[in-house]
């Protein structure tokens, strides 16, 4: 890792990511794959998430900006937060800005969430570049611009069969993300991921957390379009590349995991006979279908390691924890990547988030799919389908995953001529991840490319 000194030395930039864990991970971790490259980086969580961060970084500078919350304040929708969070990111992204530009490192570049493109007009009223980073596939991402520029017209026809869009295999409607095949789910979050798109021609790069050989197809026909960086899988470098010092997690989190109580439990499992359960920092499961998973899990006759956050917990099946002592450990929260990296675990039983499936993949971790909304199911697709690194658990016509459906995916992956397959192709793709971020890899070049072409502008605007 370069110097303080070195770092500083070159230009400044500026990561806001979308204030959800899944969003924050991978757009951290990029911020210290740029100062590793020599780059002055500010990374800014917001006001109303900075007292529950758990903050550990000292490669990137780390700052608070006001999306118009006090701390731990909330509110009822999403449409009164984001009617509070545009006006008063946008103010205290120009304030940082200015008050950056008159210390001896100004700021040349801001990458933001895809997921708020308005940011975009900030830098460049000011004469600086700006870059929104996805933190979706591209898979995902061709859907959404297809849809926002109407190529694929919504609402979709009823009794669709298979769909075919560029560059992509074909889908059934519930392959699609959920914002797409029901325009009514949470429509005003429905949009902001369609809006992702409206204004990417005046970007000077699009970066996404992927890498070549994963999304080939799409990637070949999205770029010749648009500018687009792959720089993924951007998990923490003690898993994949090690060649950042000291980066064995991403740095910062919503919750206090239970690192002790997780890996002493591990340690005692044999190789491949753990199951790792985990929806994520937002799902919400009801009480039905978290039944059904516990019955599940004790029926896949698995060790298991269930995260449950706190939130959650009192929709756990009464005397769950104290029948399966010998079989389970539930916890509230945990290091994922360390969990997926044990030799005990051998399925990750998961709702497919995108960060969650690249950290999978990249760690050689089958898994069993059960998508809940957004892009989740795209993503379940690819797994099962295409990349063949797991098996997605089918729905009843009530729309939810019996026990006995899950017990059945998770004992073929773990113990059927299925389940070595995947497992074969899960460890491809783990050389495959690695191999894209080490030196010379595809990602790496693309980060190195990205610095110097910034470090062009810099020397065309001076």
């Amino acid at each position: 890792m370069e110097s303080e000194e070195t770092r500083t030395s070159g230009c400044h930039v500026i990561v806001i990511p979308f204030p959800i864990q899944g969003h924050i991970n991978p757009m951290l971790q990029f911020s210290k794959r740029l100062a590793a490259k020599g780059l002055m980086v500010t990374f800014c969580t917001t006001t109303s998430m900075a007292k529950p961060m758990q903050a550990s970084t000292n490669c990137v500078r780390i700052t608070t900006i006001s999306d118009g919350l006090e701390e731990g304040e909330k509110l009822q929708s999403v449409d009164e937060y984001l009617r509070h969070f545009k006006p008063a990111l946008s103010l205290s992204l120009t304030e940082l800005i200015t008050n950056q530009n008159s210390t001896h490192c100004p700021t040349k570049l801001i990458v933001f969430d895809s997921l708020m493109p308005w940011l975009l007009e900030i830098p460049l009223q000011l004469g600086l570049q700006g870059a929104p980073f996805f933190t979706q596939s591209c898979a995902v991402s061709a859907i959404y611009y297809q849809a926002h520029h109407r190529l694929l017209k919504l609402p979709l026809e009823q009794g669709l069969g298979v769909l075919n869009l560029p560059s992509m295999p074909p889908f059934r409607i519930d392959d699609l993300p959920s914002f797409i095949y029901d325009t009514s789910l949470y429509p005003s979050l429905g949009s902001l991921f369609l809006h992702q798109y409206s204004n990417i021609q005046e970007a000077k790069w699009l970066v996404f957390n992927t890498f070549d050989q994963l999304e080939d197809k799409v990637l070949n026909w999205m770029r010749s379009q648009w500018p687009v960086k792959t720089v993924g899988p951007i998990i923490p470098s003690m898993y994949l590349d090690k060649r950042l010092e000291d980066d064995g997690d991403y740095g910062l989190s919503l919750f206090k995991p239970n690192l002790d109580a997780c890996q002493t439990w591990l340690d005692q499992k044999e190789a491949a006979s753990v199951v790792y359960v985990s929806f994520g920092s937002l799902a919400s499961l009801g009480e039905e279908q978290m039944e059904e998973i516990s019955q599940g899990l004790k029926r896949s006759n698995a060790h298991f390691i269930w995260v449950v956050r706190e939130s959650e917990q009192q929709k756990l099946p009464t005397n769950l924890v104290e029948e399966t002592t010998e079989k389970g450990l539930v916890v509230n929260w945990c290091n994922q990547l360390q969990v997926l990296a044990h030799q005990a675990v051998g399925c990750f039983f998961t709702h497919c988030g995108w960060n969650s499936t690249l950290e999978a993949l990249s760690l050689g971790v089958p898994m069993a799919a059960m998508p809940q909304w957004t892009d989740q199911t795209t993503n379940s697709k690819f797994i099962a389908d295409v990349w063949k690194v797991g098996l997605r658990v089918k729905k009843d016509e009530s729309g939810i995953v019996r026990g006995e459906e899950i017990a059945l995916c998770i004992r073929e992956i773990m113990e059927g001529e299925r389940g070595n397959e995947i497992r074969k192709n899960a460890l491809r793709w783990k050389e495959l991840a690695k191999e894209a971020v080490d030196e010379g890899g595809s990602s790496n070049k693309n980060i190195e490319e990205f610095v110097a072409e910034l470090a062009e502008v810099e020397g065309d605007a001076s």
